[in-house]
């Protein structure tokens, strides 16, 4: 009977912990304009916020971005339930042509969603 008792207890205590919430990214913005900016400042960069809405710690394992033109930095320790995060990216227009772009950068986690996609755009205007 005792020993009953024991593995009822048991499964009650793994089953709940289970039915914890796994991590989750919740991004303030998925998207940034940097608007109209000259080909002379080719450089510009933005810092995207995220929070852990889930009740695990949240691991950003990697963050790639579309090409070489826009480098992404990442928290790389564990967030925990509640707490943010950040992803700053930079775009670098040199020898670039001017115009309009709209660079895409992957992250990977170890959240429920494992991959979310956070975009920037803008306008490099030629020097004249």
């Amino acid at each position: 009977m005792k020993k009953m008792i024991l593995m009822t207890l048991m499964l009650v205590s793994t089953l709940g912990m289970m039915a914890q919430k796994p991590a989750q990214i919740k991004f303030d913005e998925t998207t940034h304009n940097f608007g109209t900016f000259s080909e002379k400042s080719p450089v510009v960069t933005h810092t995207f916020t995220f929070t852990n809405i889930g009740e695990q710690p949240l691991v950003v394992n990697r963050a790639i971005a579309a090409c070489g033109c826009t480098v992404p930095e990442y928290t790389t320790a564990p967030v925990q339930p509640g707490e943010k995060g950040a992803i700053k990216v930079t775009y670098n227009g040199t020898g670039l042509f001017p115009g309009h772009f709209k660079k895409s950068i992957t992250v990977q986690t170890n959240g429920a969603v494992e991959m979310t996609r956070i975009y920037i755009e803008g306008e490099m205007k030629e020097e004249k």
